[in-house]
């Protein structure tokens, strides 16, 4: 990824977020892209002080604002994290684009001893509150996770899904 585009993909997460500066989500948002954009540079004395830059920045988005997203996962184009605290995003999670993302969501692994299968968000997949995605589950395009609701399975496109367990009802 080059500058240009980094800065292209801040200006539309920037535009996304209702052109706040000051949300939180947008700025996890950002230094999660300057962690990815930092990769990219070759050269390891250059990507060095980019490195703890980072680390420093991701830190304060975890322990401030209470929102771990790590240079690892996959993240789309004009994702919102709508609400600080409590969201955890493990590092092999795939987010698709314009999802939207609550306080409280986890996406996370299902079982320690696969630390690989992690949640497959599609594009403008709605999560509400405190939703957690657990293992390497699809979410399908358009799918709606309720507040509270605990997926243990796929949700196809479009779906609703509610519950704990949560059970997927199809919208018509």
């Amino acid at each position: 990824m080059t500058f240009r585009e980094l800065r292209a993909l801040i200006g539309e997460d920037y535009r996304a977020n209702g052109s706040d500066a000051t949300r939180a989500g947008f700025r996890t948002l950002m230094v999660y892209r300057f962690g990815v954009w930092r990769m990219s540079v070759r050269s390891r004395l250059l990507r060095a002080p980019l490195t703890m830059i980072y680390r420093r920045a991701f830190v304060h988005c975890r322990n401030v604002y209470g929102i771990e997203l790590p240079f690892t996962a996959k993240v789309g184009r004009r994702v919102i994290i709508e609400h600080q605290g409590g969201i955890v995003i493990h590092g092999h999670v795939t987010i698709g684009d314009e999802c939207i993302i609550r306080q409280n969501c986890t996406l996370g692994v299902r079982r320690i001893d696969r630390p690989g299968d992690a949640p497959t968000l599609g594009a403008r997949v709605n999560l509400g509150a405190g939703a957690v995605v657990l293992g390497a589950v699809t979410i399908g395009d358009g799918a709606a996770i309720g507040a509270n609701a605990v997926v243990l399975c796929d949700v196809p496109a479009g779906a609703l899904a509610i519950g704990v367990p949560a059970t997927v009802r199809l919208r018509g």
